[in-house]
C-alpha cells in the first residue's frame, strides 16, 4: 500500500459531510498528563444525546475519521475522536507506513489508549451529552481497540469494530488481544470484516466467534458480519479498497446496532 495515497489523496468517492446543523470542531482534550488534539461533532443545541467514541485508523485522526464523527452527529449522537498517537509523534508526517509502524505505532500501549478514551467519555459528559449511553467504534487499528475498550470500560453499552485485528496486535506492547478478552466484554460488539482481508484471515474470525460463544453475556450477544468479496478498509471511501455497497450495508448495521443498545 502506498501510504501517502492512502492517507492524503482524495478519491472520487470520498464523502464530505457538511457541518450544517451541527456543532463541530477541534478542541484540546484534557488527559491525565496534559492535553491532546481532539475533534467532536454533535447535533447543534441538543443536550442529553448518546455518545460514540470514534477510534482512528493507523493513519491517525485525519479528515476521514473526522467526517465519520459528522456522520454520527447527523444521526443524533455526539461523536468524539482524538489523536491517540500524539505523545509519540505525528502520523501525518510519514509517507512510509513501515517507518510509521516502527517509529510511532509500536510505542503506543493499550493502557495509554484506553485512558485517553476514558477522557473522551468524561469530556462528553461535561458537555451535556448522556455518557451513560456510551458507544465505541473504530477502524483497522482502532477496530481492534473497540473490542479492548468494551472489556475495559463497564459504562460502554455497545461497540462496532471495523476490520480490527482479533488474535494479534501491532506491537510488543500489546500483550492481550480481542480473542483473549472475549469473556470480559461489558457490552455487545458488532464486528464488520472483509472475507478477502489478507491481514485478518477467516481462521482469525472463526477463532473470535468461538471465543465469543464461550464468553460473557455481552460476548454471546456480539455478532460478526463478513462481507465475502470485501478486503481490508472497505469503508474507507478515500482509498482504493472502498466498496460502496458493502460500506453502505455495514453503516446501516452499525446504526441499527447503536440504535438497539444506546
Amino acid at each position: 500500500m502506498n501510504f501517502s495515497a492512502a492517507a492524503g489523496a482524495v478519491a472520487p468517492t470520498t464523502v464530505h459531510t457538511s457541518t450544517e446543523g451541527l456543532s463541530a470542531g477541534r478542541f484540546e482534550l484534557p488527559v491525565r498528563d496534559g492535553k491532546m488534539d481532539a475533534y467532536y461533532a454533535a447535533p447543534a443545541g441538543k443536550k442529553g444525546v448518546p455518545v460514540v467514541l470514534v477510534i482512528q485508523e493507523i493513519f491517525g485522526m485525519h479528515e476521514h475519521i473526522q467526517d465519520v464523527c459528522r456522520r454520527f452527529a447527523r444521526e443524533g449522537y455526539m461523536a468524539i475522536t482524538c489523536e491517540l498517537y500524539q505523545r509519540q509523534g505525528d502520523a501525518g508526517a510519514y509517507t512510509d507506513i513501515q517507518k510509521l509502524l516502527a517509529d510511532i505505532v509500536a510505542k503506543v500501549s493499550d493502557e495509554q489508549v484506553l485512558a485517553d478514551l476514558d477522557a473522551c467519555a468524561a469530556w462528553a459528559a461535561g458537555q451535556g451529552a448522556d455518557a451513560s449511553r456510551l458507544g465505541v467504534t473504530g477502524f483497522c487499528w482502532g477496530g481492534r481497540v473497540v473490542w479492548m475498550y468494551a472489556a475495559h470500560n463497564p459504562a460502554v453499552k455497545a461497540g462496532v469494530a471495523w476490520y480490527g485485528r482479533l488474535v494479534s496486535g501491532h506491537s510488543a506492547l500489546q500483550t492481550r488481544h480481542p480473542a483473549d478478552i472475549a469473556g470480559e466484554l461489558h457490552a455487545p460488539v458488532l464486528g464488520l470484516y472483509g472475507g478477502q482481508d489478507a491481514s485478518i484471515p477467516q481462521s482469525d474470525v472463526q477463532a473470535m466467534k468461538d471465543a465469543l460463544a464461550k464468553g460473557s453475556d455481552a460476548a454471546r450477544q456480539s455478532d460478526i458480519v463478513v462481507y465475502p468479496e470485501a478486503g481490508h478498509a472497505f469503508y474507507a471511501d478515500y482509498r482504493p479498497s472502498y466498496r460502496a455497497d458493502d460500506a453502505a450495508d455495514a453503516w446501516q448495521r452499525a446504526l441499527q446496532w447503536f440504535g438497539k443498545y444506546l
